[in-house]
């Protein structure tokens, strides 16, 4: 073998998946509005290499993301630090946010791979596989951000890698959706909403501007598929859903928060996650995560009792009638 063979192949990481292929001989439009959907995918193809204005010049240790959101800026250790360490954080900070960001694109595209060949429609199947091309898109235009402008990238954490295996894992195409689709994606979009906003780099923001395009979409499209199919489901199955959503949200809220950071700048992992957790911003960050989960949970029928309960005590059930819509069309993406 090789030199670079045996190296590439020393950097895979396997799973092994099993789920219902589907074939569709109905080639006719099962479900329309997942067809103008997908009519609409190929009129807003991009390409980043022609599209995105790389040659702009990135500072990856200036204030890209403002101080207003380092929940370490009155931590004890982090005042010690010279304006060298305390830039060498900003970057760190923000690479390990758009390393995560790159990891799940790639679960993402996993994802949608598979749902191309185990939902059951052909409309579904025509959307799952421009998706797939959206986000291979987004592994590339994250990638390059990452290591050609910040030159730092972070492995994926633990806690995002166990749910993208779950949702790789699962054998039920709902699950596919309802992990990536309505969960991940939606968190995604408000995450992203949030940087385009707060960011410095102008590069940052289009390119943030033209995934958050794509991922619309994308969210629209697991919606439009599940829209129904859980009105008449067995409570057991039901369950399974409800315990899903409910673990997959807790996780996402309280365990994503850059323990990383800490080992880079040789802080104590407990009191800086204890810091974030507590810090005001960061749990109005969290919350505002769920600004397009909670609304989509409940249009789906699945905001039921016991997953009212655990987003009540998030302090998120508010979100349960926001318009995931009208936010996309404030920022120019509806």
């Amino acid at each position: 073998m090789s030199a670079p063979a045996a190296s590439a192949d020393a950097e895979l990481d396997r799973i092994l998946t099993s789920f219902d292929t589907n074939y569709s001989w109905n080639y006719g439009s099962v479900k329309p509005e997942l067809r103008d959907l997908y009519e609409k995918a190929k009129r807003e193809q991009w390409n980043s290499t022609t599209e995105l204005a790389w040659d702009t010049p990135v500072d990856p240790e200036a204030e890209i993301i403002p101080p207003v959101l380092n929940p370490l800026a009155d931590y004890g250790p982090f005042k010690k630090c010279s304006s060298k360490e305390q830039a060498h954080f900003r970057r760190a900070q923000l690479a390990w946010q758009l390393s995560q960001f790159l990891h799940g694109e790639q679960g993402a595209l996993l994802t949608a791979s598979q749902l191309v060949g185990a939902v059951p429609w052909i409309d579904a199947k025509h959307y799952a596989a421009s998706q797939t091309m959206d986000e291979a898109r987004h592994v590339e235009v994250f990638s390059r951000y990452v290591n050609e402008k910040l030159e730092w990238e972070f492995p994926i954490n633990a806690n995002l890698r166990s749910l993208l295996d779950t949702i790789l894992l699962d054998s039920r195409w709902d699950f596919k959706y309802l992990g990536m689709q309505i969960l991940v994606e939606g968190l995604a979009m408000a995450a992203f909403g949030n940087l385009y906003q707060m960011a410095e780099d102008p590069l940052l923001r289009e390119l943030i501007h033209y995934v958050m395009r794509d991922e619309a979409r994308h969210v629209a499209f697991g919606v439009l598929s599940l829209d129904g199919y859980y009105d008449d489901m067995a409570d057991s199955e039901r369950r399974d859903r409800e315990d899903f959503i409910v673990e997959a949200s807790q996780l996402m809220r309280d365990r994503l928060i850059g323990d990383e950071l800490a080992d880079v700048m040789g802080f104590d992992r407990a009191e800086v996650q204890t810091l974030i957790l507590e810090s005001p911003v960061m749990q109005e960050f969290r919350r505002q995560l769920f600004a397009r989960v909670v609304p989509n949970v409940k249009r789906l029928g699945l905001l039921t009792p016991r997953v009212a309960k655990a987003y009540e005590a998030m302090g998120i059930l508010h979100f349960q009638d926001a318009d995931p819509e009208a936010q996309d069309r404030a920022m120019g993406i509806g």
